[in-house]
């Protein structure tokens, strides 16, 4: 598809529009030529930062009429390259989107702009005694708006739901500069197709997301937290079902090995955890609630299930600054192995109870290709985070062999009856294993949705599907 190079015209017509700021220079192209993921850059031609909805309005208007490529862009903090704008084109910056619209107190909701971070958001509904649970591990800088993009997680998912558990309506600007709502402000809703839940998890594909209507629930009063250590991985894998078999819920279960442990601390410069050689892997298990003995109860019986299996002494979370360290280290995790090597990270997903075979898979797939991985990750969903560091691979082997490997992951995980991506979406770097998850009819399906909302192709070009 052949998109327009911007010309002299386009950008004093963007300059002409009310609540837009035209950004060209140099140091603004690059920020929105990169996210998190790996090391891929794409310049725009063109930043805008509108601040009205009106104003994306007649940006997507012309730009449709004038087959100008548009990205839609959040905080940047993604992991499938699903804001990189690879086509060129605009760039669209929604970070003066940034406001709660409406708190609505008396039925537990809150109207809210795209660019709001995420934990500004937590914190404010907080103070009414609110909470909104998920969670990712960027959310002290990710916006709103890319959760609902993405399908956000996030450590608290496994009893609390994802974005799409809280989502009741958006309201977004469609590629010809149309603005609809999606749904409606309440909890049921049986009237014609779910244009809501379509738009969550579409990765700036379908429209451009100006307001979310998000359900809110009482925030608990407590929680405990606790870092059980294994002396073999597969058994922390093994563990998690158990768990959960006994009849437990847990506010967040988090797998995280060795070299996710060792990295993560000498990254943040602590010792916080005593690591003995002999330990494989970590469960940080969390339970939240009213009332401290049921919790102290659940928190105990949780411990004995572990204990069954071969652990080391287990590290009761006593005091707050124990809890936050010890969130600080899993959430940092990403990080640290991306200041270690050139790294892909795969974000796989299976039925819980298969947890240990994907363990088992990814390690032995290394052993096969020639690759590190460090593993870490959601195991309370199966939702495993396979980082695939480049460390000593030759260049050959990273861009020839990784991707047989991958792929036969995602074959070996789709068997297990999972998925190839559990909340980071598809973005650029997946979209070539998308027929892996689905058959032609599936693919044609999607992308006649595409074609209905965008048919001009203009919206975020060049993400989820291969060709």
């Amino acid at each position: 598809m052949a998109f327009k190079k911007l010309q002299q015209e386009d950008i004093l017509f963007f300059q002409s529009l009310q609540d837009v700021q035209v950004l060209t220079d140099a140091e603004q192209l690059e920020r929105c030529a990169s996210d998190e993921t790996e090391d891929l850059r794409y310049m725009p031609e063109l930043v805008l930062q509108p601040s009205a909805v009106a104003a994306v309005s007649h940006i997507m208007k012309y730009c449709n009429e004038q087959q100008i490529p548009v990205t839609p862009r959040g905080a940047g903090t993604g992991l499938s390259g699903g804001a990189l704008p690879v086509m060129g084109g605009v760039v669209l910056d929604m970070k003066r989107f940034n406001k709660i619209v409406n708190l609505d107190l008396r039925n537990l909701q809150v109207t809210v702009e795209p660019g709001m971070i995420t934990q500004e958001l937590q914190e404010k509904v907080k103070e009414s005694g609110l909470f909104y649970p998920p969670d990712p591990a960027s959310k002290g800088s990710c916006f709103i708006g890319g959760n609902v993009s993405e399908n956000s997680g996030g450590p608290r998912a496994v009893k609390y739901g994802v974005v799409k558990d809280y989502v009741l309506n958006i309201e977004m600007v469609l590629p010809d500069g149309n603005v609809i709502w999606t749904g409606a402000n309440v909890l049921k809703n049986a009237t014609g197709y779910n244009l809501t839940q379509l738009v969550v998890g579409s990765e700036g594909t379908l429209g451009v997301i100006t307001k979310i209507v998000l359900r809110l629930i009482p925030a608990v009063k407590h929680d405990m937290l606790m870092l059980v250590p294994f002396r073999k991985a597969a058994e922390a894998c093994e563990a998690v079902n158990a768990i959960f078999m006994a009849g437990f819920t847990p506010s967040a279960m988090e797998f995280m090995e060795r070299d996710a442990v060792e990295w993560v601390m000498r990254y943040v410069q602590t010792t916080a955890i005593n690591l003995p050689d002999d330990i494989e892997a970590h469960l940080l298990i969390e339970v939240d609630g009213n009332e401290w003995d049921q919790l102290y109860k659940e928190m105990e019986a949780i411990g004995e299930i572990a204990q069954r299996y071969d652990t080391d002494e287990i590290l009761f979370a006593d005091t707050s600054e124990q809890k936050q360290m010890l969130w600080t280290l899993r959430r940092k995790v990403g990080e640290a192995v991306k200041s270690n090597s050139i790294y892909k990270e795969e974000d796989t997903v299976v039925p819980r109870a298969e947890l240990p075979e994907l363990l088992r898979t990814v390690k032995e797939l290394g052993r096969k290709y020639g690759f590190h991985s460090v593993c870490y990750g959601h195991a309370g969903d199966g939702n495993l985070h396979i980082n695939i560091v480049k460390a000593d691979m030759s260049d050959a082997d990273w861009n020839e062999k990784l991707p047989l490997g991958i792929r036969e992951l995602f074959a070996r995980v789709v068997s297990l009856g999972g998925t190839i991506s559990g909340e980071h979406g598809i973005g650029l770097v997946q979209k070539s294993y998308m027929d892996i998850a689905f058959n032609e009819v599936q693919l044609r399906l999607m992308k006649q949705i595409k074609n209905v909302f965008d048919p001009k192709g203009i919206l975020n070009p060049g993400k989820i599907f291969a060709s």
